[in-house]
């Protein structure tokens, strides 16, 4: 099976308050599902402080929303007819859900299916039980389960031939529709956090298809607005599968996971890691996270694309040590490939931009959100004195002829995403061999200047800097503490601290690796990565 459409109304929400007491909101609010726009959430504001215990709403309108003249709705609303996509047109009213797409039959044929339900008299009421307290802003995700919806027993079943309704009066498939979606609905799991909204916005020069893949990203992190790269579900699979995949090696014996371990945060633990052959690179792996806030990728920075990015790797002799026309030979002749390309772009023939695509695909799925930081900057835990002594650290100016005694390190590491800064050089020396930035931009200023990577995860990503120098973050933390290298080309924020170095004490130098630590995100590290697939 494939789903082509997948879009719901939902209105008259209210939870129930611990003692029983029914809390409505606005007749007017009302929730659009889109998953080909990426849109599965709604907002209820104003929710007055307490324990509540149900929640309820309907898929589908009330008869005066019904009936209400969509020509008067402003564009950003939910009933607006092209936002919604739902409005019958000429004979009025709105499709309160569609289902729509194909189904392969014992004998390979394909059958397509809409399932529509409309008209007064067929809204669906869904009332399930909810354990929370509303204290601060918070996400309530209710499933939505595909395989209780075409049961081939209870459900609709476009196998059987029956794959039409558009819900007119004394049709028993609207009967039968309205149950498996009911039915369909699964008990809320809760998340401390308001996720963004992530539209898709499609044009002519988008090549991914399908339905946007949820990113769920913390309204804590910058705006992100990925607009036609937006990613898919069927380019995510696609994407995964070939980030996995040491077919795209000359040896078919490494993949792009051989130097980028999950539970290392995407990096190796290696200081050069080895390729084809055991051919060593000649920078350490960095680690793979929140890329789609990137601007230039590589220590380097000589690659501003994550598409193309992701195609350096396969054409580097010490990595992959292939050729571009040798990876599509191998993928066409794969049937499974051919079919996630088909799928993924509407591709007849993989291309290499192709490839790069499906992998950014994945890439941009890779987002790292829930540390013991960021639970304690929603108030769920505190940190200890150690740790928020080494935030302050962390925070702080070292200027101490102002009397300003920190570790300085949010110049570089500012901000939600503990980046701040592109490049710098941060005193490692000047080495001939490798001279950093200078080798991409071929500006003098940028002797020796590297990318500098995200705090997040940074306690599992050892070894560090681009050559894999230090083995622990208490050698990094030493080398800004005493082994600063000055330099023509060193960066102001570290030039400007006194020859001798920071100073720290033993316990200051402690906190300040205590507090990196509490930025591990445990769910990123430790999950395999669930990517759902539209296909069942």
């Amino acid at each position: 099976m494939t789903i082509g459409r997948f879009d719901m109304l939902l209105s008259g929400f209210a939870l129930q308050t611990d003692t029983g007491q029914w809390l409505d909101a606005a007749d007017y609010l009302v929730g659009l599902i889109r998953a080909d726009k990426g849109r599965y959430s709604v907002d209820l504001e104003s929710i007055p402080a307490g324990s509540y215990r149900a929640i309820r709403f309907q898929v589908g309108l009330s008869k005066n929303l019904n009936d209400s003249d969509p020509n008067e709705i402003p564009e950003e609303h939910a009933l607006h007819p092209v936002t919604s996509g739902l409005h019958w047109g000429w004979t009025g009213g709105y499709i309160f859900s569609a289902f729509e797409g194909s189904v392969r039959d014992s004998e390979g044929v394909t059958h397509g299916f809409s399932y529509h339900l409309a008209n007064d008299g067929n809204q669906v009421a869904v009332e399930l039980p909810v354990s929370f307290e509303s204290k601060r802003m918070q996400t309530v995700a209710i499933g939505f389960d595909l395989r209780e919806l075409f049961d081939r027993s209870s459900g609709l079943n476009p196998w059987s031939g029956q794959g039409f309704t558009h819900s007119r009066q004394g049709d028993p498939l609207a009967l039968t529709a309205r149950s498996a979606v009911s039915r369909s609905f699964e008990t809320p799991v809760y998340y401390p956090e308001i996720y963004q909204t992530q539209i898709q916005r499609l044009d002519g020069a988008r090549r991914a298809r399908g339905a946007v893949y949820p990113l769920n990203i913390s309204n804590r992190l910058p705006v992100l607005d990925l607009g036609e790269r937006m990613p898919t579900m069927e380019g995510v699979a696609l994407g995964k599968k070939l980030f996995e995949d040491p077919v795209l090696s000359s040896d078919g014996k490494v993949s792009c996971v051989s130097c980028h371990d999950r539970s290392h945060a995407f990096t190796d633990t290696k200081a050069l890691s080895s390729g084809v052959g055991g051919r060593l690179g000649r920078r350490n792996s960095m680690p793979l996270f929140n890329l789609a806030w990137s601007k230039h990728f590589f220590w380097d920075g000589r690659v501003s694309n994550l598409a193309e990015q992701a195609l350096h790797p396969l054409v580097d002799p010490n990595e992959m040590g292939e050729t571009l026309p040798s990876v599509i030979s191998k993928l066409e002749a794969d049937e499974e490939y051919v079919r996630g390309f088909e799928k993924a772009f509407g591709a007849e023939e993989i291309e290499p931009e192709l490839i790069g695509l499906a992998i950014e695909q994945f890439l941009l799925t890779l987002v790292s959100q829930d540390s013991r930081f960021d639970r304690a900057m929603r108030g769920e835990v505190e940190l200890t004195d150690q740790e928020k002594e080494g935030f302050s650290l962390f925070v702080t100016e070292h200027d101490p002829k102002r009397g300003l005694r920190g570790a300085d390190c949010f110049h570089c590491h500012g901000g939600s995403l503990f980046v701040s800064k592109e490049f710098a050089n941060n005193g490692l020396g000047v080495d001939s061999a490798d001279l950093g930035r200078f080798e991409a931009s071929n500006k003098k200023m940028d002797t020796g200047s590297f990318k500098v990577p995200s705090l997040r995860n940074v306690a599992v990503t050892a070894p560090y800097m681009h050559d894999g120098r230090f083995a622990s973050l208490e050698a990094v933390v030493e080398h800004y503490n005493s082994g600063v290298q000055r330099g023509a080309f060193l960066d102001p924020n570290l030039s400007k601290h006194p020859a001798a170095g920071l100073q720290l004490t033993d316990n200051e130098k402690a906190a300040l690796v205590a507090f990196l630590e509490t930025l591990t995100d445990p769910q990123f590290i430790e999950r395999e990565a669930e990517i759902a697939s539209s296909s069942l």
